[in-house]
């Protein structure tokens, strides 16, 4: 009996064994198991052929390609190193700061700092100024303890701000953007208005120049990748009237407030500067009082699961966020309900949302803007990408427009009766949060009444009541 129950363990054992026939087709199927990838590895070395190109092609697919499991990334990743060194450098600087898979990120930045390879600091610079929702904390990302173990931590802020000042050509631009990004995450915003305002950039260098003059006409810089590209739009030909607007407009702001404007204020200023020039001069105080006023006594409505953790009921309230707010929020607001005041703008907005009712295949959206003659202005941008009904994707035709428009608006226009959803969800606080743009949605409460809700980065949000359509009553 024990002499059957030992062939009975060899025959099955011999039957889990992995058996593989061409190690190069089971490598390239992300179907196959770890087990099945790595002994393919295996047979390469056994055959002595880990030097061919085909495999070393495989090999740098695997390292970052979806489908394989970190510990078959692992071997891949010490087998090219192993083979071809030059390659493995040239594919985790393109390949680092485009991975997504938290676990295999973390252990290639380990990874590099095991072997000090101080060639790779731009890719783990690059990889940590794409902000990620997991690490709050900026020194608790992999790239930040990778950077801190080759150099120590006292160097670490000077090497991002090295390869900010240093990467010049026009293809690293974006390398550039996420570098002042994280500056500005890491707390060197002054240092960097100092750089915007002091240098004396050369011509090829179009992001300095770019940032010198937001420096030099409006008293401040962009803070994200985002609003770099929203100067970068508003330095272009076709928007050089609007710059010279709002250079003009922002010299009528008080000294002591132009240090906390935005990309976001500059289409405020100039709004204010024609329509309501006493909100120029007018303290933050005051306008609070008058727009905690305005709003007193509106029927208010909230989104009820807007998708964080304990959400405050009072989270969308004026008085919430009255530490929060600057002149430009209560600015903004003021115009809001300014705009919202004109039958033309209401009948609008109406009509649209409608429309949007109607389509089950997104959200809508678009701008709120001033035109030519300086009067408020609905500008509709349909989505070209649809996903599903509680989903807005905002266009580039839509963001252009943004640049120098009031507010971002979307929809949420799913049922007449969508009070429960009446304000921003986690989805439009991120966008917010990302763009840096002044925001509105409209959600209906009923077919002719739909609820208002202002908000921007940093989840301020601000009810401001509800608006009914023109004629009904």
């Amino acid at each position: 009996m024990a002499v059957c129950g030992l062939l009975v363990s060899l025959t099955w054992l011999q039957g889990c064994e992995t058996t593989v026939k061409d190690p190069m087709t089971a490598l390239a199927d992300t179907s196959a198991h770890d087990r099945t990838h790595l002994k393919s590895m295996q047979m390469m070395r056994e055959r002595t052929l880990t030097d061919d190109p085909v495999y070393l092609d495989l090999l740098a697919g695997i390292v970052w390609r979806p489908g394989y499991g970190v510990a078959v990334r692992r071997e891949a990743l010490n087998e090219l190193w192993a083979n071809d060194r030059d390659r493995t450098m040239v594919l985790l600087r393109r390949q680092l700061p485009r991975m997504t898979n938290w676990p295999w990120l973390t252990e290639c930045c380990q990874w590099i700092a095991d072997r000090d390879i101080t060639e790779l600091d731009p890719a783990l610079i690059s990889s940590w100024g794409r902000p990620r929702a997991l690490t709050p904390d900026e020194t608790d990302r992999p790239e930040c303890i990778a950077l801190v173990r080759m150099h120590g931590r006292d160097a670490v802020v000077d090497k991002i701000y090295e390869l900010f000042v240093t990467s010049t050509k026009r293809s690293q631009r974006g390398l550039r953007q996420r570098c002042w990004d994280l500056l500005h995450r890491l707390g060197e915003r002054d240092r960097l208005i100092a750089l915007a305002t002091e240098s004396q950039p050369n011509a090829e260098d179009i992001m300095l120049l770019d940032l010198n003059a937001a420096a030099r006409d409006f008293g401040m810089v962009p803070y994200n990748r985002e609003e770099i590209i929203w100067l970068q739009k508003l330095r272009q030909p076709e928007n050089e009237d609007f710059w010279r607007e709002a250079a003009a407009a922002v010299q009528r702001v008080p000294q002591e407030r132009r240090s906390e404007l935005e990309m976001r204020d500059l289409a405020v200023v100039v709004a204010a500067t024609r329509h309501r020039q006493d909100l120029l001069d007018a303290p933050v105080t005051r306008l609070y009082s008058h727009v905690d006023g305005l709003l007193r006594g509106r029927q208010h409505y909230s989104e009820y699961n807007p998708g964080i953790p304990s959400p405050d009921p009072m989270m969308e309230r004026l008085r919430t966020h009255r530490e929060r707010l600057t002149w430009s929020d209560l600015a903004a607001i003021e115009l809001a309900l300014q705009a919202l005041r004109h039958a033309p703008v209401r009948t609008h907005l109406f009509a649209y949302a409608d429309e949007d009712h109607e389509d089950e295949s997104t959200e809508f959206g678009g701008v709120i803007a001033l035109d030519e003659k300086g009067r408020f202005e609905v500008l509709e941008f349909k989505p070209r990408i649809r996903e599903h009904d509680l989903k807005f994707n905002a266009s580039q035709d839509m963001f252009d427009a943004g640049y120098t428009s009031l507010f971002h608006f979307h929809y949420h226009a799913q049922e007449h009766r969508n009070r429960d959803h009446a304000g921003p969800g986690l989805g439009d606080m991120n966008y917010a949060d990302n763009t840096r743009a002044n925001c509105l949605v409209f959600t209906f409460v009923d077919e002719n009444l739909m609820n208002v809700d202002y908000y921007r980065h940093g989840r301020v949000i601000v009810d401001l009541g509800t608006i009914r359509r023109p004629g009904s009553g």
